[in-house]
């Protein structure tokens, strides 16, 4: 029986469980009888958690030990003695030898996965039956106590709430335990590249070609990990060029369907604008490079600039603006709209002009929303890949000429980590300084703009 079967059953024991003790509970409420504290679902939901959670965290310890163990019993067999030294041709053989086992294909392609199958098939059955076994004894016993305990008296309301704030506390120490799970890792594999590369070298300088340092001994000789020009692609692309294309005609779009737009347009136009979110960037990729990019390149070349490039950051850039607009409109949208409509028509009653009343009250007053949309849409810009790989190009060229070739660090993260890399060269840990820098340099932009969002909000207020 596979765990997601196991699974399925406790669950159906739990819910059975929930029955049981609900109907019981249900006979306090008779007329005449003292009132109970919890009510009857509280005390089901008591039980059935007790029947069914115990037995669930015993089969995820259970089912990856038995895992290991499967493979112990297999490899201990005679039949295994014949299994050669070359891992991955033992762990291909052994792969087979599974998915016969387990019904998945008929036969293999090598003759010991036929002859281990049969030891894989009898260790699967075996500790998938210590596991089955044993999970149902914990749901039976947890589900037993739980409702013998079932009374009147008995606070079972209590006892599920601290069971519920529990489980809310535990997905909240997820979301700090990853992030700081990602931390650690990019600190790690950073300072081992940077045991291997100077970081002076690594943040001043001007040339990047880590594939002409792929071993150790050429790291420290070689200056190819000058990552001043990703940095400014990065920049170039994502936080100049389609910036100067998100922000205004994200924000004069948020200003027409919140001031001039009547209800009937509004509420078609704000659906079709936010469906541009929607997009897979991968189709945004297609358009630059396709549509855009030959069109960048031809106008380059009418007037008059050397070396237009099919592949340019005003290509990735105008596509990553437009790809990005939904998240200023959006954000610009809802923040204009929660501007009190006292203050906008105490504007127009002082005699200012409708657009008067937007630049001067409405825009001050929902500026942190619409600072907060254009953080998301800087974010959303610095993260893209796409794009710019298929319109923008790999070349690291440090370069002010929008028709001209750049990548981003993202774009180089990708390519690095890209095949079989070795974990031990200073190559693929760039990848992990890359990272790094990425990340402090974005914390450090939403702390300035927090403290700017906090002093207009304080205006406001």
């Amino acid at each position: 029986m596979s765990a997601f079967a196991l699974a399925l059953l406790i669950l159906g024991l739990g819910g059975i469980a929930w029955a049981a003790a609900r109907a019981r509970a249900k006979a306090f409420l008779a007329p005449g009888a003292a009132r109970p504290h919890s009510l009857p679902a509280y005390h089901g939901w008591y039980v059935a958690l007790w029947a069914a959670l115990p037995a669930l965290l015993f089969l995820a310890v259970w089912t990856p030990i038995s895992e290991g163990l499967v493979r112990e019993a297999v490899l201990a067999s005679p039949g295994a003695a014949s299994l050669p030294s070359f891992e991955f041709q033992r762990e291909t053989i052994l792969t087979e030898a599974r998915e016969i086992a387990e019904g998945v294909r008929p036969g293999g392609f090598y003759s010991q996965s036929n002859e281990i199958a049969p030891v894989y098939e009898s260790a699967l059955g075996r500790y998938g039956l210590i596991g089955a076994v044993g999970a149902f004894l914990l749901a039976f016993a947890g589900g037993a106590f739980a409702f013998s305990r079932v009374s009147p008296a008995f606070r079972a309301r209590t006892r599920v709430e601290r069971l519920v704030m529990g489980t809310l506390l535990v997905a909240s120490l997820i979301a700090v335990l990853t992030t700081l799970g990602i931390v650690l890792s990019l600190l790690f594999e950073s300072l081992r590249f940077f045991s291997m590369v100077s970081p002076v070298e690594f943040l001043t300088g001007l040339n990047w070609s880590p594939q002409t340092a792929i071993r150790a001994d050429q790291a420290g000789s070689s200056g190819a990990f000058g990552a001043i020009p990703l940095f400014w692609g990065t920049i170039f692309i994502g936080a100049i060029i389609a910036m100067i294309v998100a922000i205004p005609l994200g924000l004069m779009s948020a200003i027409y369907l919140t001031q001039y737009a009547s209800p009937t347009l509004r509420r078609w136009m704000k659906p079709l604008l936010e469906m541009l979110a929607g997009v897979p960037t991968v189709v945004y990729g297609y358009f630059a490079a396709l549509t855009v990019a030959p069109a960048v390149r031809d106008f380059g070349q009418a007037i008059g600039i050397a070396g237009a490039s099919s592949e340019s950051a005003l290509a990735a850039g105008l596509v990553m603006g437009i790809m990005i607009i939904p998240f200023v409109s959006s954000m610009a949208d809802d923040s204009l709209n929660a501007v009190p409509g006292a203050m906008r028509d105490g504007s127009l009653a002082m005699g200012a002009t409708p657009s008067e009343t937007i630049r001067k009250v409405l825009i001050p007053a929902a500026l942190p929303g619409i600072v907060g949309g254009v953080l998301l849409a800087v974010s959303r810009a610095i993260g893209e890949t796409m794009i710019v790989v298929m319109a923008a190009g790999l070349s690291a060229n440090l370069t002010a000429n929008p028709f001209a070739s750049v990548t981003t660090v993202t774009t180089q993260i990708v390519q690095l980590l890209t095949g079989d890399q070795e974990f031990d060269s200073p190559k693929t840990l760039a990848a992990f300084a890359l990272g790094l820098v990425l990340f402090i340099v974005t914390l450090l932009l939403n702390i300035v703009a927090l403290r700017d969002v906090k002093k207009y909000r304080e205006a406001y207020e």
